[in-house]
């Protein structure tokens, strides 16, 4: 009896864990959240093939990637490279996917339900794929051996995986914990300022360590814009529900 007891209760608190809660906002409110979540996903995917008709007719923007890459060199020193290091380290393809795991396992634990943490890791493995997918039909090489301050890496530099990876976990991330804040908009602003302020330190960290051109990263937060409006319109879709409106037209009398 105590067995069948512990499964049921496991079996009920999988079941309210897997519920999606649904909330109430003003229709407006509802129309806001979609159509940001399409002009995200149209502007990244513009910039993102913008920047690939450019590098791969090598004018325009990507003219500027070996100017950049000569400055980010000519800025070292052996503290910052320290710094820089410990960033790669910290996105890097061991650490992120051990700091999501851990972030999903303990958000799940921690939640009343699970669908927040599970939108997270799908959308930073959707990142991973489409990382790996576009390098491989790419196939650009990376900036010269020489320049790279942590060892050679002869893997394909388009796009650059570190940024995707700290792009997609930081904003979408930013979006689904603050989204449900008392103060929303406040909340917002403040989550979404330091996530870029993360996202562009990860940039400068893979151009001064000598491993990514400057277009690599930009179509990186390209794609992460993507990855974003996707999951703020399958949210909004999933878990919001138009409040309904109060009939404020003056009774009659009549029943």
């Amino acid at each position: 009896m105590s067995g069948n007891r512990r499964s049921a209760g496991i079996l009920r608190l999988l079941d309210r864990k897997l519920t999606v809660q649904e909330r109430q906002i003003a229709p407006p409110t509802q129309r806001r959240l979609y159509v940001t979540a399409l002009v995200l996903a149209m502007v990244g995917a513009g910039f993102f093939f913008l920047i690939l008709a450019e590098i791969q007719q090598k004018i325009d923007i990507a003219s500027v990637d070996a100017p950049v890459n000569s400055w980010f060199a000519n800025q070292r020193s052996s503290a910052m490279t320290l710094i820089m290091g410990v960033l790669a380290t910290i996105f890097g393809p061991v650490a992120m996917p051990i700091i999501v795991v851990t972030t999903t396992v303990v958000w799940m634990v921690r939640a009343r339900h699970a669908w927040r943490p599970l939108l997270l890791a799908g959308a930073m493995l959707t990142g991973v794929i489409l990382a790996q997918i576009i390098s491989r039909l790419v196939a650009r090489p990376r900036p010269p051996l020489d320049q790279m301050l942590l060892g050679g890496d002869s893997t394909y530099s388009f796009p650059s995986g570190h940024v995707l990876g700290a792009s997609d976990f930081l904003l979408v991330g930013a979006f689904l914990v603050f989204s449900r804040h008392q103060h929303r908009i406040a909340a917002v602003i403040a989550g979404f300022s330091t996530a870029v302020a993360g996202i562009l330190t990860q940039a400068v960290s893979r151009l001064y360590l000598g491993y990514h051109w400057l277009t690599d990263t930009l179509a990186s937060i390209s794609l992460s814009l993507v990855v974003l409006g996707a999951v703020i319109a399958l949210d909004t879709w999933r878990t919001t529900r138009a409040a309904p409106t109060l009939d404020t037209k003056p009774s009659t009398g009549h029943p």
